[in-house]
């Protein structure tokens, strides 16, 4: 069990963390430029991929120890991203405040990729973001996971674009 004195560092991190810091790392060209690789390597494989990028958690859920993982599982619900015709939607949640990146994918697209390489696509994106290198590091990242999804789950064929390529931004 954490200690008081840590939850509440923890969720001061947080409060210390607002809006503004989502909108200076990730400006509109940025999100225009993710917006483009998810459809480009969506263009490759059959999964449909979201970012959901969150400058902080409220207060009390940090306070209250909610991880990041947990936090990516309700957000991956809560975006419908497990509503695809394949079951083969995947969310990559950015928590800024922890400086973390989560991967949470459905189970068509989960059972065939090993937890080593979601793990080098989230570090891909969190050695990049202590540089402060959030357009690129992200853009990089997202081709590293179209490569691992072309190869597990490759396109066959044209299909309609089930959830929108946009980073949402909360």
């Amino acid at each position: 069990m954490d200690s008081f004195f840590a939850r509440m560092r923890r969720a001061l991190r947080h409060l210390g963390t607002g809006s503004g810091t989502g909108r200076r790392c990730f400006p509109h060209a940025t999100l225009e430029a993710i917006a483009a690789a998810i459809a480009e390597g969506e263009q490759r494989h059959r999964a449909e991929v979201r970012l959901v990028v969150e400058p902080a958690l409220p207060f009390s859920a940090a306070y209250a120890g909610v991880t990041n993982r947990d936090r990516a599982r309700a957000l991956f619900a809560q975006y419908g991203i497990w509503d695809t015709e394949e079951n083969c939607g995947v969310l990559i949640y950015v928590n800024l405040a922890e400086h973390a990146v989560d991967i949470i994918a459905d189970r068509n697209v989960g059972r065939l990729i090993a937890d080593g390489e979601w793990q080098a696509v989230c570090r891909t994106m969190t050695q990049a973001y202590k540089r402060g290198d959030f357009r690129d590091g992200t853009v990089a990242a997202l081709n590293q996971l179209a490569d691992l999804l072309q190869r597990h789950f490759p396109s066959d064929g044209a299909r309609p674009n089930q959830l929108p390529n946009e980073a949402v931004i909360l």
